[in-house]
């Protein structure tokens, strides 16, 4: 990497130590074999990274990968058990909900609280004070006591006191995710102006979506260890095809009439593939079998991203393709040429049934397929825009 480094993390591991022992009894009485009752557990392993100043970092990885335990670190919350972090520059830090805030203090007193932490003086805080307020948007609630704060007030408050203490390091868990949509939109904004500002954000989301929009570099943390540091389309396309969701959900065939079978998706030649760049041409096939002649029936098919969001779905009757009488087996062909779609994973559910009535045999996401795009344009489709400026 190049540039000024603001963030050195030095072969950093971190242990936690698990006790089986459910009770201080149980402690006393199995103090002799005490090891016996002790899981040592590694949340993070070997972990070397620097952050240059002005970078946008996403952390991303599955539940218990050590993300969480790695932003802990950086934010001097955990001590790693090897290795060590260096800082440089005033650092806030948004990782767990309500952290620093006195459930027994108003909001009022948590701000000048949570401000002197962060490094600010009295005078200073008074002068941001009115701001943060406003920008936290509970201006009637800040004078009562915050253990009376619902979790979206304790997160509108915490972040409006963070990112007014001007740091160089804003350090994000996933705590954005508990604010209501307008505010999550106010927070963003804010984020994407301490980036044009030059600040150094570290954030930590399961939002892909999120990750390859605001971040300029991605790490990917599995069982601890770091396995992708690289771009956020590498990383999320890995993280993705780790995580392919292979298995399907199928309803029982209604009377056994037709059910579906061999479901695949090929490419223009026909080929099996389940990966395609941006654009290409996508087939979804599928057999039909009858068990006996059956001439009321349709096929359908729908395309899901991984979030469940329909991106198109349609049948044979919507398309008003009249379908012959089936008996034996049968192939089904759609083909969407050029699927203007972004980067992601595509989910595929396949239906047959009557004309109007239940599925005669359905597979809710059947299959999976891969859409790559270097990219990193945001939105749920991949168009190329003609651009004039006079």
């Amino acid at each position: 990497m190049t540039g000024t480094p603001v963030i050195r993390i030095s072969d950093v591991s971190k242990k936690f130590v698990i006790r089986k022992d459910k009770s201080l009894k149980e402690r006393l009485v199995n103090a002799r074999r005490s090891r016996a009752n002790v899981e040592e557990f590694w949340a993070l392993r070997h972990v070397d990274l620097e952050v240059d100043a002005g970078h946008t970092l996403g952390l991303i990885g599955g539940n218990g990968s050590g993300k969480s335990t790695l932003l802990k670190i950086i934010g001097g919350i955990l001590t790693p058990s090897d290795g060590y972090v260096e800082r440089r520059g005033r650092l806030a830090a948004l990782l767990e909900l309500g952290a620093g805030f006195h459930g027994d203090l108003t909001g009022r007193e948590n701000v000048y609280l949570n401000a002197s932490i962060l490094g600010l003086s009295r005078a200073q805080t008074d002068q941001y004070f009115g701001s943060i307020v406003d920008f936290s948007g509970i201006e009637p609630f800040i004078d009562t006591q915050v253990k009376f704060y619902s979790s979206g007030m304790y997160v509108r408050l915490a972040f409006a006191v963070a990112i007014h203490v001007d740091p160089e390091i804003l350090l994000v868990d996933e705590v954005l995710a508990v604010g209501d949509e307008p505010f999550q939109r106010k927070c963003l904004d804010r984020i994407k102006q301490f980036q044009q500002d030059g600040r150094t954000i570290i954030l930590v989301t399961h939002s892909l979506e999120q990750v390859r929009q605001m971040c300029d570099r991605v790490v990917l943390l599995e069982s601890g260890s770091v396995v992708v540091d690289g771009s956020p389309a590498e990383a999320v396309r890995h993280f993705r095809e780790v995580n392919s969701e292979q298995d399907h959900v199928e309803q029982d065939a209604r009377r056994h009439l037709l059910t579906i079978s061999n479901p695949r998706t090929v490419d223009a030649a026909g080929n099996r593939l389940t990966a395609y760049p941006v654009g290409a041409s996508v087939g979804v096939e599928f057999d039909v079998n009858a068990e006996s002649p059956v001439t009321d029936w349709a096929a359908g098919v729908a395309l899901t991203d991984a979030s469940g969001l329909l991106i198109y779905g349609t049948n044979t009757v919507l398309q008003n393709i009249a379908v012959a009488p089936i008996s034996g087996a049968r192939t089904v062909r759609f083909r969407f040429d050029q699927l203007p779609v972004a980067e992601g994973q595509y989910f595929v559910t396949l239906a047959v049934h009557p004309k109007t009535g239940p599925d005669y045999h359905r597979i809710d996401r059947a299959m999976s397929f891969q859409v790559e795009n270097s990219a990193n344009d945001p939105g749920v489709l991949a168009l190329s825009p003609k651009i004039e400026i006079e």
